[in-house]
């Protein structure tokens, strides 16, 4: 058994640029695991600048100097991060507010809905059933307004840090983007020099890595927005903050959709009780994860992730485990990352393969 082992390592690792890259991806991964939480408004920034070096280098295809692109990119991103703090977080917060100071009549509402079921539809629900449910959900309610609660009193320390995000990140991706060339010079010089595995194995991510990255935001924007016009249209209540949340929920693949069903049925069941309207609300968030999964997805995405849906499930299970909401985002990224790795490792032939002299054949020897 150990010998079997000992020539596997041997077979596997032979090659230097082998032992470099996994050397590197360890590095890496340990230094976030690590050193993530203290470290989070640099990552934050890093993905950003990421983003948008795009956006740089699409203005100059068109010949505009890197400085006068970055001016714009970055112009339009604070733009957009003002809009974002000035307009959204205060819609957000403020219905966040009003859910909760509103939770226990529609908790009384849902009850007194819930109660008359056993009468419309004996065949199908029973009044245990119903006790069972409306147990569940004064627990799980419950639950939801303590972690309000601690969420509340803690939301002065949550209010500096976001402070400390909204100024120091975009300095941040400003210094990321304007001295792109000189960081990376300067990260290479803590890089061994052999090391064109690695080169060819990013080189084969980066592209997959930036069209998914830009092609989920896309995707992001397109379900929240056509979320909020349907349940606006049909005067749902707390109707951004639930198209916010369904647009949050494609960053899991085939979970979130499933995971937010559950939400929206409980608002418009707190809201209409059983009925037309009920009915209308489930069949358009159907529809819009039908179109979302059938022709947003294959559209913006196209070719970019070849992973099994097994493969991208466990990818969501284990990076949302360990960096939690950033793991949710990155989590095809870091599969395809890992799919990529593998594979060329086990294409490329050990380096004593390369290196050993041809066989020589009985005749030529005579």
């Amino acid at each position: 058994m150990l010998n079997m082992f000992r020539e596997w390592f041997h077979h596997r690792f032979s090659d230097p640029q082998i032992v470099i890259l996994w050397v590197l991806l360890i590095v890496g991964f340990l230094s976030i695991f690590l050193l993530g939480d203290m470290l989070k408004p640099v990552f934050a920034g890093l993905v950003i600048a990421y983003l948008l070096e795009g956006g740089v280098n699409r203005l100059q295809r068109f010949r505009v100097p890197r400085k006068i692109a970055v001016s714009i990119v970055f112009s339009i991103f604070i733009v957009c991060l003002l809009l974002l703090v000035i307009g959204l977080l205060p819609l957000l917060s403020r219905q966040i507010a009003q859910l909760i100071q509103e939770l226990p009549e529609l908790l009384a509402n849902g009850q007194k809905e819930l109660m008359q079921l056993p009468q419309k539809y004996p065949e199908f629900v029973s009044e245990p059933q119903v006790n069972e449910i409306i147990g569940f959900l004064k627990s799980e309610l419950t639950r939801l307004g303590q972690t309000a609660l601690v969420f509340s009193v803690a939301s002065v320390r949550n209010l500096i840090t976001l402070l400390v995000y909204l100024v120091l990140v975009p300095f941040l991706v400003l210094f990321f983007l304007k001295d792109k060339d000189t960081i990376i010079q300067w990260a290479k010089g803590f890089l061994p020099k052999n090391r064109d595995l690695a080169t060819e194995v990013w080189n084969e991510v980066n592209v997959q890595i930036a069209n998914f990255i830009r092609g989920k935001l896309w995707e992001i924007i397109i379900v929240w927005a056509a979320s909020y016009v349907v349940f606006v249209s049909l005067d749902l209540n707390f109707a951004m903050l639930i198209s916010f949340f369904i647009g949050l929920s494609v960053l899991v693949p085939y979970i979130g959709a499933t995971v937010m069903t559950l939400p929206v049925a409980l608002m418009a069941f707190f809201q209409w009780g059983v009925g037309p309207n009920l009915m209308y609300t489930l069949i358009a968030y159907g529809i819009i994860q039908l179109v979302d999964g059938n022709i947003l997805v294959p559209l913006l995405l196209s070719g970019v992730v070849n992973l099994h849906p097994v493969a991208i499930i466990v990818a969501v299970l284990v990076f949302g485990g360990l960096w939690g909401i950033w793991g949710l985002f990155f989590a095809i990224p870091l599969a395809t990352l890992v799919h990529a790795v593998i594979k060329t490792w086990f294409s490329k032939k050990p380096h004593f393969e390369h290196s050993a002299p041809p066989k020589k054949s009985p005749e030529s020897a005579a």
